[in-house]
């Protein structure tokens, strides 16, 4: 199974679109135990790449995905700037030098992002983050890499991972970011960047042709 760079440009678009679209609701849930910025921050750096879609590089994945990083960083503040510049980054350099991506590429870039976070926040499975989401979601694409699973099916099924995981998130006492003060408080409490990632999966799976 392989997938194009127009493919990935639209996954792109439609995470860029979705972060803008859903900013209330993000910061919404963000200020129950946070500091309510999270959908704001997420919002004004996708706008930015929105901006500047045009301009950006799209020859190869890897240019493409490390422009991405670059504008996000640049411009999404707080703690979240790093964190998804990073993942995008780590997800560019993952596939530097691949024309065609193949679904393996797509676990790999997965994993760098994963691996991003975690050296970047210092933030583990289990501490209430996005990676609670995010790393049973890719573990559910990597197991269907290898059955033979079309396209859609993967991303139908990462998206029930990530909705189920964020769920489950809800919880757990938060151990880092600014719900982490809120000690027990957090318990019962949906995580803002575990929910984001579950949004984004159901939107990547419904646009998906």
């Amino acid at each position: 199974m392989t997938t194009n760079i127009g493919r990935l440009e639209q996954i792109i678009r439609t995470i860029a679109d979705t972060c803008v679209e859903q900013e209330g609701y993000f910061s919404d849930l963000d200020s129950v135990v946070g500091d309510g910025d999270f959908g704001y921050s997420l919002a004004r750096g996708f706008e930015k790449l929105i901006e500047q879609w045009d301009t950006l590089p799209k020859e190869s994945a890897s240019a493409f995905l490390q422009s991405v990083a670059l504008c996000l960083s640049s411009r999404i503040g707080g703690t979240s700037g790093p964190i998804w510049g990073t993942a995008f980054l780590r997800a560019g350099t993952a596939v530097k030098g691949v024309d065609e991506l193949k679904i393996q590429d797509v676990v790999a870039m997965l994993r760098a992002a994963i691996a991003g976070i975690k050296a970047r926040g210092g933030a583990e499975v289990g501490d209430k983050t996005l990676l609670d989401a995010l790393v049973p979601m890719t573990d559910n694409v990597e197991d269907l890499s290898t059955s033979g699973s079309q396209t859609r099916e993967i991303a139908v099924s990462a998206a029930k991972t990530a909705r189920h995981a964020a769920d489950a998130a809800s919880v757990l006492v938060a151990r880092r970011g600014r719900a982490s003060y809120s000690g027990e408080r957090s318990v019962g409490v949906p995580d803002p960047g575990a929910v984001a990632i579950a949004v984004l999966a159901e939107r990547i799976a419904e646009s998906w042709s």
